[in-house]
């Protein structure tokens, strides 16, 4: 047997070869290009570009290579003979092979050399900013609802580089933030003396020797002077702040500071006048560029290399806890050995273990799920005059069942395929009363097993199920394209800009059902191939209201859960339904592992991801969906772990 796998793969590896051999020689103006305009360019052009996909913008090899990702979906349309459409000629055997080698080859050609991605500098976001300053200083201070808002960037989540802009506004609010925060620290006698732990005073001999000796010693240093007092205060507090060590020039800006604003006050007794000057640099501190951003040093030559243990620390501490390194972790950065075999490893379990692992489960699922409408009182959820059960405290209850019900699937389930579907959720009495789930008391949040499989996955959340709706209604389009791309990564083209909207006619939904509705809808060639992937995962959760309650009918019209996916197979509501995507691992475990990835290094996924793309979506293939071997997957993965020089420049050269 193990010589029939020898040959199996020798002729396997020599077949790979010849191929790769095959697509090298394939040039994409002279030979692919032509292949294109004779089948594509009629349909997808920039004139008439149908379905939203122009084809004659990839004039350059290198456009290819920037957007391999689509070209990745046209390799698959053509593989899957669903393009060119029945309806234009068939390719024949030549074309086929010129199209489908020559992409192959150079979307294989550019993942030859690895890129981990551009320089990540990045402001913190404004949850970043709120546990930082809480684990710094111990002050709690909401960040979120006091500065500006900050957009989400290309990976929905908002920690991504490109979305985080710095204005005058944010400057102000950051100055503004400082003083109130040091303020605080002040006030409180027993954060105060956690960062400054010593009372700071001279004694009478002191003041006076330090007053004498200078007028005959040149080169005498003061006895128990300010500034050697301000040192073992304020170069631990910095470097904690700037998640690094700070460099002499830092230090010497610091006690220049500090001097300044203690012999100003000179009229001020000690220790109030020194406390006064620690203050001012912690502000300085505060508002300084080495906090608000996560900085990176730019390699110097133009070849990738790994992140400095600080670097690598404070990623870890900001993916996992969303704020900076604590003192294990600073310490091995320090002492060098953050990267030593297994450490990683340890540190992520650790990490996991820690309650401050919960800060990545709110700020990751509820991004993902795009569940924070339900703390926005603006949002247009259901509506109250509509559904008046669906009060404030019954929108914060369904968030903090998400949060606890992802953070537990995390840290204590072990199986990341239970977010599709589960037998438990997490509820406390009010939210089991509007779900209509008996025997749950007190307003704690406890794990509880449920009876049916209605409930119990992503899909059950009374949380998913109120903002993929319309204030008024539920909407099987909005909901089926949500599972689309939030589960199976997959998106729908955008529909035609003529397209006819649904009718809004109450009536006449509770007369017909929003299913009939909707297949009268896709009567329209128009609208026909989407709807066919959409709206079946739609309806098959219709019987969850707006507001998330169960429901048996629209008024007196029943509703009907059952549909058939694109693939043919029928399925009875949302308990079948989640049976049968719990069956698409591939496509949950590579959606997954784009967004955790993305969230991971602050910026959208790119082509150049691919190949740490697929071997974290490995990962939770072969171990089960595990969450501890995927977040160690993922932490030592080359994106994550490597740095390359001005890459934003050099993708940027082509548009």
């Amino acid at each position: 047997m193990p010589l029939i796998k020898t040959y199996i793969l020798m002729v396997l590896a020599s077949l790979y070869i010849f191929v790769a051999e095959a697509q090298e020689t394939l040039d994409y103006q002279s030979d692919i290009i032509p292949v294109l305009d004779k089948h594509c360019y009629s349909c997808h052009n920039t004139g008439n570009p149908k379905g939203g996909v122009n084809l004659k913008r990839y004039e350059e090899e290198g456009r290819i290579v920037k957007d391999g990702q689509f070209w990745l979906k046209v390799v698959d349309q053509i593989k899957s003979k669903e393009m060119p459409p029945s309806n234009k000629p068939e390719l024949n055997e030549k074309d086929y092979h010129v199209l489908l080698d020559g992409i192959n080859g150079i979307l294989i050609k550019s993942l030859e050399k690895r890129t981990p991605g551009k320089v990540i500098i990045r402001r913190l976001s404004h949850r970043e900013y709120h546990y930082t300053i809480l684990d710094l200083t111990g002050v709690n201070f909401d960040a979120v609802n006091r500065f500006p808002a900050d957009g989400s960037g290309g990976g929905g989540f908002d920690n991504q580089g490109g979305s985080l802009f710095f204005t005058p506004l944010k400057m102000e609010r950051y100055y503004d933030a400082a003083e109130e925060i040091v303020n605080r620290l002040q006030e409180d006698h027993n954060k105060w003396s956690e960062l400054v732990p010593e009372t700071y005073r001279q004694n009478i001999l002191q003041r006076f020797l330090n007053w004498l000796l200078p007028k005959f010693i040149s080169d005498f240093e003061p006895l128990n002077s300010a500034e050697k007092a301000a040192e073992k205060v304020l170069f631990p507090f910095a470097s904690k702040a700037y998640r690094r060590l700070i460099k002499t020039e830092e230090k010497e800006l610091f006690i220049r500071l500090f001097s300044s604003v203690y012999y100003e006050n000179s009229e001020e007794p000690d220790p109030q006048r020194f406390n006064t000057s620690v203050a001012e640099v912690f502000k300085a501190i505060l508002i300084s560029p080495s906090f608000l951003y996560k900085m990176e040093e730019e390699p110097l030559g133009p070849e990738p290399i790994a992140l400095g243990d600080f670097e690598l620390a404070t990623r870890l501490s900001y993916f996992l806890w969303s704020s900076m390194p604590d003192d294990e972790l600073f310490k091995l950065a320090m002492e060098g050995k953050l990267q030593a075999p297994g450490k990683i490893e340890i540190q992520v379990k650790r990490m996991l273990n820690d309650p401050k692992s919960r800060r990545f489960s709110e700020s990751f699922v509820s991004q993902w799920l795009g569940i924070n409408k339900l703390k926005d009182p603006n949002a247009p959820l259901a509506d109250l005059v509509r559904f008046p059960e669906f009060t404030p405290s019954i929108r914060e209850a369904m968030f903090e069942e998400t949060i606890s019900f992802f953070h537990h699937v995390m840290t204590e389930s072990k199986n990341f395929m239970d977010l599709i579907n589960s037998d438990y959720s997490f509820l406390n009495e009010d939210l089991a009363n509007y779900y209509g789930i008996e025997g749950v008391k007190g307003d704690n949040f406890k794990k509880v097993a449920l009876t049916n499989n209605t409930r119990g996955g992503f899909l059950g959340l009374g949380s998913v199920q109120a903002v993929t709706s319309l204030p008024t209604r539920t909407s099987p389009v909005l909901r089926g394209k949500w599972v689309l791309e939030e589960i199976l990564g997959t998106s729908p083209p955008p529909p035609p800009p003529d397209v006819a909207e649904l009718p809004e006619d109450e009536a006449l939904h509770e007369e017909l059902g929003l299913k009939a509705l909707l297949e009268k809808h896709r009567e329209d060639p128009a609208c026909q191939s989407c709807h066919e992937k959409m709206d079946p995962l739609g309806l098959g959760l219709e019987n969850f209201g707006a507001d998330g309650k169960w429901r048996e009918s629209y008024g007196s019209t029943p509703i009907d859960p059952a549909g058939v996916l694109a693939s043919g197979e029928t399925f009875e509501g949302p308990g079948e339904l989640k049976r049968l995507l719990m069956k698409e691992k591939e496509k949950f475990a590579r959606n997954l592992s784009k967004k955790s990835l993305s969230f991971a290094i602050g910026r959208g996924t790119t082509f150049t991801d691919e190949t740490a793309i697929r071997e974290l979506s490995t990962a939770l293939i072969e171990n089960d969906f595990n969450p501890d071997v995927f977040i160690s997957t993922l932490v030592q993965s080359y994106p994550f772990r490597m740095k390359i020089k001005d890459f934003q420049k050099k993708v940027n050269e082509i548009d």
